[in-house]
């Protein structure tokens, strides 16, 4: 790849999973646009640092465990624009809506978000908080609590790996569909193993397979219900794999 496709691709990666002001990438392919999801991990970096500091900060000034995992949790969801937020919620409400396919893609569509959505968001915040609450009483939990940010990205590469379906040809999410090869998302995979074992050894590895278990059903759930995985799917991924590592190493 290209210097010039490289920047492209993190521009990509950083402009649209965080809240970092980047310049618009100049030209957008499937590869590209692959590569800006294997980078995800890193775009996040800056946020990450952020939670680790507010985690860190809250365990040194002797603030409510709870308190601080508030924060640390606002700081991200304000970092990424509350954008995997939104797919959450949409994805909630569009596999719940109607068994008609498009009756269920038109409710994604639309942005509001109904019962459903509003019952996915909470559980999963109060998952990550619960996790990030007994992190900020842990030994070097502010760094466990970093890592597994970046380490929760890492899932987008795997739902954007070849022989995933896309669920229609437009959308936020259309570019990225089986833009990933599967080499390079095993490649991904090895990595973040290596990054849970290091920061929390036994149970980060198990909360990383139970991320994937659960990102392997949220996906096949979509392709059943809706013919492949959209934006949508994406945000959902990410916020539920980063609720079910952090609940794994609590």
């Amino acid at each position: 790849m290209s210097w010039t496709a490289l920047r492209d691709a993190w521009r990509l990666s950083v402009g649209t999973l965080t809240a970092v002001p980047v310049h618009p990438p100049q030209h957008v392919d499937r590869r590209v646009a692959g590569a800006s999801m294997l980078l995800a991990p890193l775009a996040v970096l800056p946020l990450a640092g952020i939670v680790a500091l507010v985690v860190w900060t809250g365990s040194r000034a002797d603030v409510s465990p709870l308190a601080t995992a508030v924060v640390a949790v606002t700081t991200l969801a304000l970092g990424s624009r509350a954008f995997h937020l939104d797919g959450l919620a949409d994805t909630a409400d569009g596999l719940t809506a109607s068994y008609d396919r498009e009756r269920s893609l038109a409710v994604m569509r639309t942005g509001a978000a109904g019962p459903a959505g509003v019952v996915a968001v909470v559980l999963v915040l109060g998952a990550q908080t619960a996790g990030l609450t007994s992190l900020a009483v842990a030994d070097h939990g502010w760094l466990t609590a970093g890592v597994l940010v970046c380490v929760s990205r890492g899932v987008l590469a795997g739902l954007c790996s070849r022989g995933v379906p896309g669920a229609r040809p437009d959308g936020l999410g259309a570019t990225f569909v089986g833009s990933v090869a599967r080499p390079a998302t095993a490649g991904v995979a090895v990595v973040a193993g290596a990054a849970c074992w290091t920061v929390a050894s036994v149970s980060g590895l198990i909360g990383l397979v139970a991320a994937v278990l659960v990102v392997a059903a949220l996906t096949t759930r979509a392709v059943r219900r809706l013919g492949g995985v959209t934006g949508d799917v994406y945000g959902a991924g990410v916020e539920i794999t980063l609720a079910t590592l952090l609940v794994s190493v609590s």
